[in-house]
Order: structure tokens, then C-alpha cells, then sequence
């Protein structure tokens, strides 16, 4: 596939790397010398020095050829214009990112498409959307859901009062079909368990299982479970109103923004669906007048990755159970989870998770970044002949980090084990790194 980004940011850059690695032909635009000599330096992928608007940059950069073209850069106009230009010129399919929750609404995609848009990457929403279901399911890191709910992925970071910490797989503690293990993190490690593998205190664990079992597996994860009625939010940013107008009507909101103009907008743009105060959230005396011993959860988007973390901190500080923190920089995401603030949610992350999720083939109907790992989710769809339909699973010959965690067959979910023989028709859930989806897809 031949593919164009415009924009070495982060969403670009991490979207190059991903398919630098596998068998596409890519080509990354930018305006920055020195950005686009370090990749070029570091990955094989192709660079073109220019602007995205100049049609010469784009003809140079080969769009006449174009299966994609990715238009990622930090500013809306450039990234539609050139998106627009890209069509003209002869790009198959166009995705580009914007900064407008208005473009993004359902009376107005048509008219994108007409101008040569096929799809349109809002990542504020796609944060909001995660921060929405997360605070649904306050026992989780993350949850991912798979066909129409049949199977759920489940993160989790587990303490002392886990039931299955310490017991290596190789003892049969987890041969049931309740829930399969298919992913620990420890530290900034992720792993792929084996026989000798076990479980311990403050690993974050990814589980998959069948809807039915969902409350199984948080008993076995020693989590309590505890409704989310009432949520503090620190920022007056677009994720955080998208977060508002994501959330069921009966949960109580309070923004806390300490530039009065955004507080004034936040009003406007929610018509005083919340409570806004103008205040700073860093103080610790304002949070504790503001009552924030009250509140069920505390979410920090602001435009600055350190202040979310920090504020997180003191909200567990004053007893706040769940907290959520926007973290812009992925390279901060592990040092974020090391500091056991929460939830990190990272809109550049999800955004190019999105993205990727379109350069795959039709076999693979879903793909899901995981935000405290460097692994994707993938729901195959299993075709007649397919060489996972072979052998049972034991027998394949899967890459060691790949894991089948669970297969949806006839409407209704269950986990798999070794001796499990995938069938044309199932929709297959697969655990596995990043640069393995290539080597996995060979399967389907």
C-alpha cells in the first residue's frame, strides 16, 4: 500500500514507524529538515521536505499513486486543504485531522466527503469516548469491546488481595474457561505469559472473557465495585467538554478552570450543564474548599501533561478512588503508570490507533491501541482455508508474542485454550505486540 502522511508530529511519526515495519510503501511530508533527518535516519520509510499545501510537494511525494493519504498536522486548515488537494491529485482515500467538534457531526460528513475527505479524525472526541467508558467501569485501567460485547478486554493493575497472584500457569490455577490472561505489564515490560510466568503485586493485567464473566474476574482481582455519580474535572479543555457531552445525564459535573474566558466558553458551549468554577485545580486549599472529598472521581485535562499528573496525585491525596490524567507526551505514559496516579489517556495515541486500523486488510474487522502497552487487539474475521483453521491452536506455530485470547462463534463469546480448533466464520480475538500484526494477519 502506498501510503502519504503529512505532519512529523506525534501522531505522524508514531503512525510512520508502525508502517515503516511492515511491507507498505511509505512517504512522510513535513516542513522540518531536522525532523524528517532523524527518521530517515532511523526507519525505512521515505521523506519528502515541503509543505502538504504546495501541489508540486504532494506529486513529488508520488499522491498521483496513493492508496492513503494522512493529513495530521497540528493545523485544521492545513491538514482539510491538503486532504482536498490530495483527492484532486489522485489519492484513493483521504484522512485528516481536525480540530472542530462541528465537522465531526453526522449532517456535516457528507459535505466533507463531497470535497474529497473520506474520513474525518477528531481526536478530543475519541479521548472524551474513553475517558466516558472508563469512568463507567471504575475497577479498570482500560476496556475494550469486541463484536457486540461478547468478549470484553479487561486492564487491570492488581494488589495483595488479588486470588490468583503468585501461582504460575504451568499449575492449571487458570485452566478454566472463565477468563483468559493474555498480557502482563511489569514496569515498562509487557508479557507474553508462559507455563513458568505467574502473576504479581502491581502488575497491570490484561484479561479476556466472555460479557458473563466480567464480574468473575473482578472478584478475582480483589476490585470493589463503586458507581461514579459525581466527577470533578480540572480544565476547561475541548476534551473535557466532549467528556461532558459524552457522560449519562444523571452523573454531576464540576469544571475547575483558572482562565476566566475558557470558563465563559465551557458555560456557552454545555449551556450550564455543569457547575464551572474559576479557580486554579494545582492548589490543594482550593480543591479541599471546593469539596473534593465529595466527589467520586477527578479528571485532569489540561493543556499541560505535569499538571495533570501532579493534580491526579492529590486527588488520591484526599481519597478519590479514580482519577484520570491526559498525558500528551507518549513517552510519558510509563512514568505516568509508574507514579499509580490512575488512568493515562493519550488522544495521539487512540487518534493513530484509528488510523492504523485503516491500512489493514478486510480479514481484520477491529484494531485497538492499548495505552499501557506497546500492543494492539485485533478481532479477525476467519475465512474459509485460512491457515488458523489448520491445526488447533497449540499446533500453529503463533509468533511467541502473539496470544488468541478469545473467538465470538455464533453470536456468542467464549476464551480458548491450546486444544481449541478456530472454525471458518469466527471472529478471532488476538493479543499481540505491535510489530506482530503483520506476522499474525498471515494467519487469516
Amino acid at each position: 500500500m502506498k501510503i502519504i502522511i503529512a505532519g512529523a508530529g506525534e501522531v505522524g511519526c508514531y503512525v510512520a514507524k508502525r508502517l515503516s515495519n511492515e511491507e507498505h510503501d511509505v512517504v512522510l511530508i513535513d516542513e522540518s529538515k531536522n525532523k524528517l533527518d532523524l527518521l530517515d535516519t532511523k526507519y525505512d520509510l521515505m521523506v519528502c521536505q515541503g509543505s502538504p499545501l504546495s501541489p508540486k510537494t504532494l506529486i513529488e511525494a508520488g499522491v498521483k499513486r496513493a492508496d492513503l493519504f494522512i493529513a495530521v498536522t497540528p493545523e485544521e486548515s492545513i491538514n482539510t486543504t491538503s486532504g482536498i488537494l490530495a483527492k484532486k491529485l489522485g489519492a484513493k482515500k483521504v484522512v485528516t485531522r481536525v480540530n472542530n467538534y462541528e465537522y465531526t457531526q453526522p449532517n456535516n460528513k457528507q459535505l466533507f466527503k463531497q470535497l474529497g475527505i473520506d474520513t474525518l479524525i477528531y481526536p478530543e472526541t475519541l479521548a472524551a469516548l474513553e475517558i466516558s467508558e472508563n469512568l463507567q467501569r471504575g475497577w479498570m485501567r482500560e476496556y475494550r469491546l469486541f463484536g457486540q460485547g461478547e468478549l470484553i478486554l479487561a486492564c487491570v493493575k492488581v494488589r495483595n488481595n488479588a486470588t490468583f497472584l503468585n501461582k504460575q500457569f504451568l499449575t492449571g490455577f487458570f485452566d478454566h474457561d472463565r477468563y483468559r490472561v493474555v498480557a502482563i505489564k511489569r514496569n515498562s515490560h509487557t508479557i507474553i505469559p508462559r507455563g513458568g510466568d505467574q502473576i504479581l503485586a502491581n502488575d497491570v493485567v490484561y484479561f479476556i472473557c466472555p460479557k458473563g464473566n466480567l464480574e468473575f474476574v473482578r472478584e478475582e482481582a480483589g476490585k470493589s465495585l463503586y458507581n461514579i455519580k459525581k466527577i470533578m474535572i480540572m480544565g476547561g479543555s475541548r476534551i473535557a467538554i466532549n467528556t461532558v457531552r459524552s457522560l449519562p445525564k444523571d452523573i454531576n459535573v464540576t469544571i475547575i478552570e483558572n482562565n476566566r474566558d475558557k470558563c465563559v466558553t465551557v458555560a456557552e458551549k454545555l449551556h450550564n450543564q455543569v457547575l464551572t468554577i474559576h479557580a486554579d485545580g494545582r492548589d490543594l486549599d482550593t480543591l479541599k474548599s471546593e469539596g473534593i472529598k465529595d466527589y467520586d472521581a477527578f479528571i485532569a485535562v489540561t493543556d499541560n501533561s505535569e499538571t495533570n499528573v501532579m493534580a491526579c496525585l492529590a486527588a488520591k491525596r484526599f481519597g478519590i478512588v479514580k482519577t484520570i490524567a491526559e498525558v500528551e507526551n507518549i513517552d510519558y505514559i510509563d512514568l505516568a503508570e509508574g507514579l499509580d496516579i490512575g488512568t493515562v489517556i493519550n488522544k495521539k495515541l487512540i487518534a493513530a490507533g484509528c488510523i492504523y486500523q485503516m491500512t489493514l486488510d478486510d480479514d481484520a474487522l477491529d484494531l485497538q491501541s492499548l495505552t499501557y502497552s506497546d500492543a494492539e487487539v485485533v478481532e479477525f474475521v476467519v475465512k474459509p482455508n485460512d491457515k488458523i483453521t489448520k491445526h488447533i491452536i497449540k499446533d500453529l506455530k503463533l509468533p511467541i508474542d502473539v496470544n488468541i485470547g478469545g473467538i465470538i462463534r455464533d453470536g456468542k463469546g467464549f476464551v480458548v485454550n491450546g486444544n481449541t480448533l478456530v472454525k471458518p466464520g469466527d471472529h478471532v480475538v488476538v493479543f499481540c505486540n505491535s510489530d506482530s500484526v503483520p506476522k499474525i494477519a498471515k494467519f487469516f
